[in-house]
């Protein structure tokens, strides 16, 4: 009898523990089913937190080289902040292991008066020879982007260093003028 009774009792052991044990599954799946989604939302958010923060690094670049006056290009191509003339805007371009602008190609002209926005220096001047152009590379003057009726030496004869002027078209918009004149200058690295 005593085997009985052993059999019997876990037998009813085994019927009363059924039942817990699949409340227990259930409840343990509900719990992972809600970690997982717990994991699931808190990857999302370092995803989206990851975004912003790239977003925010990009943003303060482009506002710092903005304020440094910096515009690059493909060609190393950058603005200076300040007006000066055109022996200082050389100058000033020169202290950033850069030069004024040579501007030798139909495809070069057109990037740069793409995004000038107002009157800048470029590396073209007739200082050395009045009526012979050079480039600050002293290379020679091959293809020329001048505006209608320049250059000019208007109202004196010493226009002997060039602007890029936006308002005027782009494949037509150099201009001479007083080298002591102030304008920002085009860098190019």
């Amino acid at each position: 009898m005593e085997l009985e009774d052993f059999y019997e009792n876990k037998r009813r052991n085994n019927k009363n523990s059924s039942v817990p044990q699949r409340y227990n599954q259930n409840e343990e799946r509900a719990q992972n089913h809600k970690g997982s989604r717990r994991l699931m939302v808190i990857t999302v958010c370092l995803g989206i937190l990851c975004l912003l923060l790239i977003a925010g690094i990009i943003l303060q670049y482009f506002q710092g080289a903005s304020k440094r006056g910096q515009l690059w290009g493909p060609d190393g191509l950058f603005i200076s902040n300040e007006f000066k003339s055109w022996s200082d805007s050389r100058q000033y371009c020169r202290d950033r292991g850069a030069d004024l602008v040579i501007i030798n190609t139909e495809e070069k002209q057109r990037f740069i008066s793409s995004f000038i926005k107002e009157r800048v220096w470029i590396g073209l001047s007739d200082i050395e020879n009045e009526g012979i152009m050079k480039w600050v590379d002293n290379s020679p003057l091959k293809q020329v982007f001048w505006a209608e009726g320049e250059p000019n030496n208007y109202g004196s004869r010493d226009e002997d260093c060039i602007e890029l002027n936006p308002d005027k078209h782009t494949l037509n918009n150099w201009n001479d003028l007083k080298c002591s004149d102030k304008r920002k200058g085009i860098c190019e690295k």
